[in-house]
C-alpha cells in the first residue's frame, strides 16, 4: 500500500455501505465490506417470493437530480439508461387530473405545467405560482415555520391535496403535518427548480438488486475488495491507533449499518452519538403486489387519492416497466396506521382501492394479492425538530447512512451521498 492508501472496513452493505465501499476503493483504499445479511442492498433490494422469481422489498424510484447515485452506477459499469426509464415528472391521477412537467429549463416547465394542470381552477394555479415565486426569491430557505403543512398553509386545498401531500409523503415518508419544512424546500429546490431534467422520473426496469447492489458487488470483487456477507460484526475496538473489527485490524471504519446497529457498535467510543442515533424514530412503508386484468394502467406510475380507507398513494404497473407481467405494485407510504392494523387489513383495503380507482385494470371480482411487504423501519421520521447524528464519531470511525446529518431525507440519493462523503473523509 502507498502512504495514502488505507485499510478500510465498511460495516453494512446497503446502498450507503456499497457507495462507501465503491468510493473508497476508487480512491485507492483497500476495503473489506461486512453485512449481517447474506444479500447486499439493505432496505432497497429484491427478495425471493413464492409463485414468482423475486420482487423488490419496496417500490423505489429515482429522479434526475440523483447525481451521485447515477455517477456511482456508471462507475460500477451499470449504465443508467439501460435499466431506468426516464420520463417527465407526472403526478396524475386515473381521471387524468394533476400535474405533468415536460422536458426543458426547470422554472419554465414548472410554470407551464402548473398553468396547464388539469382539474385545477385558475385561482389554484396562480396561488401555487405565486407561492413558488416567494420561495425562490427567498432562496428556497425556510421562512421560519416548522412543518410542510405550515409552509403551504396559504395554498388552496386542492393544490395541497393533489400536489404538496403526495410530494411530501413520497420524498419524506412523513405526513405534511409533521414533516420538516426545511428538508422539503431542499427537495423542491433540487427536483423542481434545479438543473434541467432534475425532476424527471427514473423508473427501474429491473429489480432493485440488479439496479446497483449486484453490479457494485461484482465491481468490488474485480477491484480486490473483500466481501464478508452473512457476518454480523460483534465488536469494534481501538488500540494504539489501530481499529479492530472482530479482531481484524483496519486504519479506519465506516459504520453504514442501520442506526440501531451503528449505535451499538459506536457506544464505547462516543456515547452521545450512540444515544442520538438510537433515539431516531421511523416511518414504515407498505407495498402490495396485485395481479391485474389484461388492461394495463394508463401510465407506468399513477398517483392515487389516499384516504383513511384507501391506503396507497401510488401504483406502478411493473409490466409496463418490463418486469413482471400483469403485476401492479401499490405503495403505502406513512404506513404506521396500517402497520398497527396489520398487513392483511392493508392488503384488503388496497384491493378495494384498486377496484374503485382503477376499474379498467381491476374487474369487479376481488383481484389477487400476490405478495405484501412491510418495511417497518423504511425511513427515519423526517420531522421538524429531529436531530440527526453527525458523520464523525471518533478519529477514524465514521458513520454513513441516510439518517446521518445532511440536507436530504431518507432516499437512495441520501444514502449514496452519505456513503461517498464518509469514504472521502477517510
Amino acid at each position: 500500500m502507498t502512504a495514502t492508501c488505507k485499510h478500510v472496513a465498511v460495516v453494512g452493505a446497503g446502498w450507503a455501505g456499497l457507495a462507501a465501499a465503491v468510493q473508497a476503493t476508487d480512491l485507492g483504499h483497500r476495503v473489506a465490506l461486512f453485512d449481517m445479511a447474506a444479500q447486499a442492498g439493505g432496505r432497497a433490494r429484491s427478495v425471493p417470493v413464492p409463485r414468482t422469481a423475486e420482487l423488490d422489498n419496496g417500490q423505489h424510484i429515482l429522479i434526475g437530480a440523483y447525481r451521485e447515485t447515477l455517477r456511482l452506477m456508471r462507475l460500477v459499469d451499470q449504465e443508467p439508461q439501460g435499466v431506468l426509464e426516464r420520463r417527465p415528472l407526472e403526478l396524475t391521477y386515473p381521471d387524468g387530473n394533476g400535474l405533468r412537467m415536460p422536458h426543458g429549463p426547470a422554472r419554465v416547465v414548472f410554470a407551464w405545467a402548473v398553468l396547464r394542470a388539469r382539474g385545477w381552477s385558475w385561482s389554484d394555479r396562480w396561488a401555487l405560482l405565486r407561492q413558488a415565486l416567494v420561495w425562490q426569491r427567498n432562496g428556497m430557505r425556510n421562512p421560519g415555520v416548522d412543518t410542510v403543512e405550515q409552509l403551504c398553509d396559504a395554498l388552496p386545498p386542492r393544490v395541497r391535496a393533489e400536489l404538496i401531500e403526495p410530494l411530501c409523503i413520497a420524498a419524506l415518508n412523513t405526513p405534511s403535518s409533521q414533516a420538516s419544512a426545511t428538508v422539503f424546500l431542499r427537495v423542491l429546490n433540487d427536483a423542481l427548480f434545479g438543473a434541467p431534467g432534475g425532476s424527471d422520473l427514473l423508473l427501474p426496469r429491473v429489480g432493485l438488486s440488479k439496479l446497483f447492489p449486484s453490479p457494485a458487488l461484482r465491481w468490488l470483487e474485480i477491484h480486490g475488495a473483500a466481501r464478508r456477507l452473512a457476518h454480523r460484526v460483534q465488536s469494534i475496538e481501538q488500540t494504539d491507533g489501530v481499529w479492530r473489527v472482530d479482531s481484524e485490524p483496519f486504519d479506519a471504519v465506516i459504520l453504514a449499518s442501520s442506526a440501531v446497529e451503528a449505535a451499538r457498535l459506536a457506544a464505547p467510543f462516543n456515547a452521545e452519538w450512540a444515544l442520538q442515533a438510537a433515539a431516531l424514530t421511523y416511518e414504515p412503508i407498505g407495498t402490495v403486489y396485485i395481479k391485474r386484468s389484461a388492461s394495463p394502467l394508463p401510465r407506468p406510475m399513477v398517483s392515487l387519492r389516499g384516504s383513511a380507507d384507501h391506503p396507497a398513494q401510488f401504483a406502478f404497473d411493473l409490466e409496463l416497466l418490463g418486469q413482471h407481467a400483469g403485476l401492479v405494485a401499490f405503495v403505502v407510504s406513512g404506513a404506521r396506521p396500517w402497520l398497527e392494523r396489520g398487513v392483511d387489513a392493508m392488503a384488503e383495503a388496497v384491493q378495494r382501492q384498486a377496484l374503485s380507482a382503477l376499474p379498467q385494470s381491476f374487474p369487479v371480482a376481488m383481484p389477487e394479492v400476490l405478495h405484501t411487504a412491510m418495511e417497518r423501519r423504511a425511513t427515519f421520521a423526517c420531522t421538524a425538530h429531529m436531530l440527526r447524528p453527525p458523520m464523525d464519531i471518533a478519529g477514524g470511525l465514521l458513520a454513513a447512512g441516510d439518517y446521518v446529518e445532511g440536507p436530504y431525507p431518507a432516499t437512495l440519493e441520501g444514502s449514496v451521498r452519505a456513503g461517498v462523503r464518509a469514504a472521502r473523509a477517510v
